[in-house]
């Protein structure tokens, strides 16, 4: 026999069924010939070399003893050693669909490898996007969801997803400030302040306003913080300057936006003492704008005023018309 390669099997197909022990190899075809059915065949080819039976490894291309009374243990051993077969991790290889492209390509099948730390990262932005409670990850459908989906995701405790949500706030914010450094233009703040009725407290949200380099407006959110009581001048002021200096946003300063009530008079005058004036346009002269919306509020309800109990009296018409059966 010549020294040529000729392949005396062909793989059964390209699928990894798990390999056991050493199965029946061998099965009679009709003609009395024996036909290879070892699982291992999906993954060996056998081959003539030098006039020997030789074993070759589909993946690494070594050549294994391939004597017929050998078994296919040594293969089996093998195929797991094997540092070039694909899904070493069985376990996580999982076959998905991938849908169509918006290139128009066709969809196909490949192979997608489970990373925990990625979804324990989505369940974290998922509660951030959709403002759902931390509790949620205790609760039994949410769990018994989401082993349906993964079994191999374990739901994270509370603590472990408010921690990952903190990390997911430094990531952001670090960001903003690289971006809120880096930019030509000035920046705008605007505060806005409301009391909880029900238990007293108050809340101030602080947003930056800046003109990119396309020359689009573009805002974000700087913080959400807790005011004290009593909401005086003295500590509302504080709480600015607290998150532009945190910021380093000091020198980039151009107006401030708050509304029309006189508590904000003395809190502009307050943080223009703690800034410096040479940084702002006409040395602070401009720094304070009154808010649009605020002013066009109060101008609407002093207008609303004058009608009275009018509206009232309209609205109960309305009310009263589109509630009632319709006669047939």
């Amino acid at each position: 026999m010549s020294n040529s390669e000729n392949d005396l099997s062909q793989p059964a197909s390209d699928s990894v069924p798990p390999i056991t022990g050493d199965v029946d190899a061998y099965e009679m075809t009709k003609d009395g010939k024996r036909k290879l059915t070892s699982f291992v065949w999906n993954h060996f080819k056998r081959k003539i070399i030098n006039g020997e039976e030789k074993d070759m490894c589909n993946y690494c291309n070594k050549a294994l003893t391939g004597r017929r009374n050998d078994g296919t243990k040594h293969l089996s051993r093998h195929f797991e050693a094997c540092k070039r077969r694909p899904y070493k991790d069985i376990r996580q290889s999982i076959l998905t669909r991938e849908h169509k492209k918006v290139d128009g390509s066709s969809s196909y099948l490949s192979n997608y490898h489970f990373d925990p730390e990625k979804s324990r990262n989505d369940l974290a932005s998922m509660i951030i996007i959709h403002e759902y409670p931390l509790s949620i990850v205790d609760h039994l459908g949410f769990r018994e969801y989401s082993e349906g989906l993964q079994p191999l995701f374990k739901v994270p405790s509370r603590n472990t997803v408010k921690s990952d949500i903190i990390k997911i706030y430094e990531n952001e914010k670090l960001k903003t400030m690289r971006l809120l450094d880096k930019i030509a233009s000035k920046i705008d703040l605007t505060s806005d302040m409301w009391t909880a009725s029900n238990q007293k407290k108050g809340y101030m949200m602080i947003t930056a306003h800046y003109i990119d380099d396309d020359w689009d407006m573009q805002s974000r959110i700087l913080r959400f913080v807790y005011v004290e009581c009593p909401h005086t001048a003295e500590i509302i002021s504080n709480k600015l300057f607290e998150c532009v200096m945190a910021w380093n946003i000091d020198r980039k300063l151009s107006t401030i936006t708050l509304d029309n009530c006189n508590t904000n008079d003395c809190v502009v005058g307050m943080l223009l003492n703690k800034l410096d004036s040479y940084t702002l346009m006409l040395e602070g002269q401009l720094f304070h704008m009154g808010c649009c919306a605020h002013i066009l509020n109060l101008i609407a309800q002093d207008g609303l005023s004058v009608l009275g109990d009018g509206i009232e009296k309209v609205r109960n018409s309305v009310a009263f018309w589109t509630t009632t059966h319709k006669k047939e």
